[in-house]
């Protein structure tokens, strides 16, 4: 693959196709070793066309995203793809015909929601998939894992509705209560499948072990036997090891460059004159008084990203704080080393990652040389 570099107006996101392409390959072959396919999950970038090609092109078994809208957006980047579309937020009701139309299975755990989309798919004429959620103490979604009669029951509707499939059970961790997977929560969710499966006499192939989370067993060869899928995000786009909150060896931390203009540098006092009230945010602020700075203020604001955890490359200077459209930054003694016009660049957490992509005033800038 090689791209055709357009050169896009500040700010911009810089997006290395290369090391996107490295973490992708890295992560599906690290699993495949386990017996374990990935479902890449899509939210991040907004399916972003450039980057579902890469994934399309790619060893990754699914698809998978919160809203229904990037699932539609897949199948028109990628109109004669095989690989399976998941729709990993629980449908609610409103969403149940899009739910159905846009993804061949979604994540559930609520039963009526569940006759709900297996009346939709029976319109479409369609088998819609469902991968049963059960919460093992995360305490996000899932039917709790000791009602064994509401799992049994719910399953069992699934397994006798034509228009529906119990193509899965899955598990969410760390992304509300902080719980970390191990043998015993996953282990819980295999017995769980074990029982249906004998129970209800149906395969159920999909045991979905969580997500990025979940990669610290994968490279530790602890991930209990069972387990058979994983949605990955956050460890593809950054090389994340979300457990343990670090970059994992091998991953590249760095695909996403955020870059901003300078549209004007002063050098101005560091505490404001004047009484005081709420900013543009009702947000009252106490400013430390630093004396006179060289201050820079960069064409992009709260509308397009958290400013308090955007990183510099730059180590000599600090962010400030920012507005809906502009970002205040200390040169400090880099000062002098600026002019109006630079380009400053910053490294990206996920949750601005998710800002830039939703931002349609900050554009992508795609580089690769594979």
């Amino acid at each position: 693959m090689s791209l055709s570099v357009e050169v896009r107006p500040f700010p911009k996101v810089l997006v290395d196709m290369d090391k996107l392409k490295h973490n992708l390959d890295y992560l599906v072959d690290m699993c495949a070793q386990h017996d374990i396919n990935v479902a890449v999950v899509t939210k991040v970038f907004c399916a972003d066309r450039q980057i579902v090609k890469l994934i399309e092109d790619s060893a990754a078994t699914f698809y998978a995203d919160s809203r229904w809208e990037n699932l539609r957006n897949i199948a028109q980047t990628v109109p004669n793809s095989v690989k399976p579309k998941i729709l990993l937020r629980i449908a609610g009701k409103s969403q149940v015909p899009y739910a159905v139309q846009y993804a061949d299975a979604s994540l559930e755990s609520e039963l009526s929601t569940i006759m709900a989309l297996g009346e939709a798919a029976a319109k479409l004429h369609k088998i819609h998939k469902i991968i049963l959620m059960v919460d093992v103490g995360d305490l996000r979604e899932g039917i709790y894992y000791t009602n064994r009669e509401l799992i049994l029951k719910t399953a069992q509707f699934i397994v006798n509705n034509p228009a529906l499939e119990l193509w899965g059970l899955g598990v969410n961790l760390t992304c509300y209560g902080s719980v970390i997977p191990d043998n015993n929560n996953l282990g819980i969710l295999l017995e769980i499948a074990d029982w249906l499966r004998s129970t209800l006499k149906v395969p159920i192939p999909i045991v979905s072990g969580g997500n990025s989370s979940s990669l610290f067993l994968v490279s530790n060869n602890n991930i209990p036997s069972g387990i058979n899928n994983l949605r990955l995000g956050e460890s593809f786009v950054l090389g994340n090891d979300t457990a343990n909150c670090c970059v994992m060896p091998n991953l590249y931390a760095d695909a996403f460059c955020l870059q901003a203009e300078i549209v004007e540098l002063q050098f101005k006092p560091s505490k404001p004159e004047g009484t005081q009230g709420a900013n543009a945010f009702g947000e009252k602020v106490e400013y430390k008084d630093e004396g006179f700075q060289y201050r820079a203020i960069l064409a992009l604001g709260r509308q397009d990203v958290e400013a308090e955890s955007l990183i510099p490359y730059d180590q000599r200077v600090k962010i400030l704080g920012a507005s809906s459209d502009h970002l205040l930054i200390n040169l400090g003694e880099a000062g002098k080393s600026y002019k109006v016009g630079d380009v400053m660049s910053f490294h990206l957490n996920y949750g601005n990652l998710l800002r830039v992509f939703t931002s349609t005033y900050v554009n992508k800038e795609y580089r690769a040389h594979f």
